[in-house]
Parts: C-alpha cells; sequence; structure tokens
C-alpha cells in the first residue's frame, strides 16, 4: 500500500491528537495524602499514604483566624497552607495563604514559579500590582483594593501588595499549586547564597559596585 507524501503530516497530526487526548492530567484517585515514606505510590512529589489510613485530619488545618507577626523589616506576615500544612492537598493543584499587613507594611516583590495567585481583601486598603514580561514591555498591572475587592496574578510574574493605610490589613488568596513557591526578588538577587559577584549586579542594575556590596551585606545570609 502506497500514501501521498501529502497524506504523511495529516497522519503525523492526527497521531499528535490522539496522544494529546489520551492525556490526563487530573489525579487518578479519590486521594493522595502526602506521607514521608519511601515505601508506596509516589505521586507529584509525594509518596501516598495507604487509603486506608487516610483520615479527616489530613485534610484540616486550623488556624487561619490567628494575625500573623508582622513586626519585621517588611512589615508584612504570610501564613502558609500548602502540602505542607495538609498532606491531603497532594496532586489537588490548589494552596492557600493568609497575609497581614502592618499599616503601610508591604509583601515585597516576588513571584510564585508553579502557580496563579488569586487575592480577596479583607479589611484595610492595599494597592497591590504586577509587571508583566520583558515580551510585553514589562507594562505595570496596579489597582488600589478595599475590602471585599478581587485581584488576579498570573504565574511567574513580578507582584506586590502594600498596606496604604494607617490601619493593619488582611488578605486571602488562593494558589493553583499544592506548593506554588515563592522568590522573593531582592533577596533572591542581592542575598543569594554564596553571593554573586559584584560587579555583574552594578552593572545590571546600573550601580557601584559599593552599593551592591552594601545591598549584599543586608539581604546576604
Amino acid at each position: 500500500m502506497r500514501f501521498s507524501h501529502a497524506l504523511i503530516p495529516i497522519a503525523i497530526l492526527a497521531l499528535v491528537i490522539s496522544f494529546a487526548e489520551a492525556y490526563d492530567p487530573s489525579p487518578l484517585q479519590d486521594f493522595c495524602v502526602a506521607i514521608d515514606d519511601l515505601y508506596g505510590v509516589f505521586v507529584n512529589g509525594r509518596f501516598c499514604k495507604d487509603p486506608m489510613r487516610v483520615n479527616a485530619e489530613d485534610f484540616f488545618f486550623s488556624g487561619l483566624n490567628v494575625p500573623g507577626n508582622t513586626t519585621n523589616q517588611v512589615g508584612s506576615n504570610v501564613t502558609t497552607v500548602n502540602v505542607d500544612q495538609i498532606p491531603g492537598l497532594n496532586t489537588m493543584g490548589i494552596s492557600l495563604v493568609r497575609i497581614d499587613y502592618a499599616p503601610y507594611g508591604q509583601n515585597p516583590p516576588h513571584t510564585h514559579p508553579r502557580g496563579s495567585e488569586i487575592l480577596v481583601l479583607i479589611t484595610g486598603k492595599l494597592y497591590v500590582g504586577f509587571v508583566s514580561s520583558n515580551q510585553d514591555n514589562n507594562r505595570l498591572f496596579a489597582k488600589v483594593l478595599h475590602p471585599g475587592d478581587v485581584f488576579v496574578f498570573p504565574i511567574g510574574m513580578i507582584h506586590f501588595q502594600v498596606n496604604i493605610g494607617k490601619v493593619p490589613a488582611v488578605a486571602f488568596a488562593g494558589l493553583s499549586s499544592q506548593n506554588a513557591g515563592v522568590i522573593t526578588i531582592a533577596n533572591a538577587v542581592f542575598g543569594s547564597n554564596p553571593p554573586i559577584y559584584p560587579k555583574v549586579l552594578a552593572r545590571a542594575f546600573q550601580l557601584d559596585a559599593n552599593i551592591v556590596k552594601e545591598l549584599q551585606a543586608k539581604f546576604g545570609p
């Protein structure tokens, strides 16, 4: 049997589509409670607890009603509820945080490499925003939020929140990952271990090398 050369790309496309339709990214079990055990089924970076030993505590966390301690350099505190706090979140692709802000405190510019974020303000007034990629000319998307307002930060984008009020603020945020991760820009750049060679950062940020060294002294381990 002979095939026309024109039909070969169509056949390849059909094969690719068939594989794509067969791929199922969703969990193939009711749950996979994460457990620090070297024996069991390994799913999404964690081992699964024996389903017969799973109980309600594996899906439970208490304490998000407790304000976080904001007496630090940035004036904010993030209480994280991810797979480390609730093992039952493993494979579910979601997590949650509570963010407390002192008056004029901030959650400094940072990114979540593995998840988008949707934030709702409960009390106070925040100035929030994110910066798009170089490809999009680094545009700033920012808003002032009041209680009940919601803002979304796309995955990987550098974003921030600042309390612009005279009273404490509280927000809750959901993330599209069981462990979205966080990279605080200043800490990562000026606080790396070992430090990045100062002349590299001096040229990148158009700063004097001595200023870079001062920043590294502040953010370094």
